[in-house]
């Protein structure tokens, strides 16, 4: 038996343990640190995966989770640390939840903070106590230069129109996020981007998905606003 015979073997069994080391090294994972929702886990990405960023409020932060094990493998699944809140806080953040992230598609929302009611102080009250916290023209200035932000990072884009507002919310009216919907709409229309639609998927199915006399959702409502915003993350990335 010559050296090689001896060598070669030894060289492919090293060559394959550092390979499986490395492979487990750059498993994609979320990590939750204690005290923090899961939505805001840390994000060991796969290499091997495109990078997607959601941006948006605590309807967001409800699906995040579950989206992020529906798209398992698939996706790595980055969200900005905090509530997206109204456009006026997008505006004022948006360069530092992007940072230097080279993101292959950004899901986004902005609408439920913009039409909340505030008094002069800022606090949120009821409707006939205040104003919407961001007007509706002011609210399609600010959608226009988030977008043409967004733009910049030449990721795919998606818009997740904004959820039904149901009767008896304290600091919102009923219907209100239609007006501002259709303002989106045509925002998006005119930059050919797709909208992931779940305030229709909400309205047909609000008993079942929503929380009574308010925006938020289920834990099964979460679950089917995910699995609708993981069809939409994975249409435009097999594009």
């Amino acid at each position: 038996m010559n050296r090689l015979s001896v060598i070669l073997p030894r060289l492919l069994y090293v060559c394959i343990v550092s390979i499986s080391l490395n492979s487990l090294c750059i498993a994609q994972e979320y990590v939750v640190e204690k005290g923090k929702r899961a939505a805001y886990a840390k994000v060991i990405d796969d290499p091997n995966l495109p990078r997607v960023l959601i941006i948006g409020d605590s309807i967001s932060i409800g699906y995040t989770p579950a989206l992020r094990k529906i798209l398992k493998g698939k996706a790595n699944v980055h969200r900005i640390p905090t509530n997206g809140g109204p456009t006026s806080r997008g505006l004022s953040q948006i360069d530092k939840w992007l940072g230097a992230g080279d993101y292959d598609l950004i899901h986004f929302n902005w609408g439920l903070h913009d039409l909340a009611y505030i008094n002069q102080k800022g606090k949120k009250v009821s409707p006939e106590q205040g104003q919407h916290q961001v007007p509706i023209k002011q609210y399609e200035e600010n959608l226009k230069k988030l977008v043409a932000r967004l733009k910049q990072t030449k990721a795919k884009l998606i818009w997740r129109n904004t959820t039904p507002v149901p009767a008896g919310c304290r600091i919102r009216i009923k219907s209100d996020e239609l007006a501002y919907n259709e303002i989106a709409a045509r925002i998006m229309q005119e930059n050919n981007i797709p909208i992931d639609d779940h305030h229709c998927y909400v309205m047909q199915h609000m008993k079942e998905v929503q929380i009574p006399a308010n925006v938020h959702f289920t834990p099964h409502g979460s679950q089917k606003l995910a699995e609708l915003a993981a069809a939409a993350i994975l249409k435009e990335l097999k594009q």
